[in-house]
């Protein structure tokens, strides 16, 4: 009898980090970033929870392709910063992730992160994982040194910084999971994935 073959899995993100994270991982995925109006989603859920909104985007960046591809895992997966009851986006250019990171300085904030696995219509898996990250007071020549060292990665995130190198500097305290804070909840989805036979166990 011949051995069922796993699923493909598909990231639907065009987030560097993501993907690193799988590959360090040694997952097998391909990836193929999907298009949807986040601006339109957020509209739509103003007023709901950080939570709510960062789920639903990472279940529609997930199904904006999963019709095109049969059997095949996509997952999906969104960021949102929460600061005071504020909701930030990624910043546009180095003027904004300034602004961002003047804005955090001195505070704590919650970063949501969202993933989903969808197979063709079907939601098969979703979680939301919260982290509170706690930025040092720190000075306007510092911001400028670490958005010099950084460059446009800086606008790769919700918050601007790279947690992963001199963004570390930036904070005084960080309770929740590495992962997740990179923007994927990796040991929840390999857990799922093991059970998909996509890894084993």
């Amino acid at each position: 009898m011949s051995q069922v073959p796993p699923p493909g899995l598909i990231l639907a993100s065009a987030s560097r980090v993501r993907a690193q994270l799988l590959q360090g991982a040694r997952v097998p995925f391909t990836v193929q970033a999907s298009q949807v109006d986040e601006d339109h989603i957020k509209q739509e859920l103003a007023g709901q929870s950080a939570d709510v909104i960062a789920a639903r985007l990472a279940e529609e960046k997930a199904r904006a392709i999963a019709g095109d591809h049969g059997e095949d895992l996509i997952i999906g997966a969104d960021q949102i910063l929460e600061c005071e009851g504020r909701l930030f986006d990624k910043p546009k250019d180095r003027a904004g992730a300034e602004t961002h990171l003047r804005d955090l300085r001195g505070r704590m904030h919650r970063l949501v992160t969202a993933a989903a696995v969808v197979r063709g219509p079907d939601l098969l898996w979703q979680t939301v994982a919260e982290t509170r990250l706690t930025m040092r007071d720190v000075s306007d020549e510092f911001i400028d040194a670490y958005l010099d060292s950084v460059g446009d990665d800086a606008l790769a995130s919700v918050g601007a910084y790279r947690l992963e190198d001199m963004g570390a500097q930036l904070f005084s305290k960080i309770d929740g999971d590495y992962f997740t804070i990179l923007g994927l909840p990796l040991l929840e989805l390999l857990e799922f994935l093991r059970g998909q036979k996509v890894l084993e166990r």
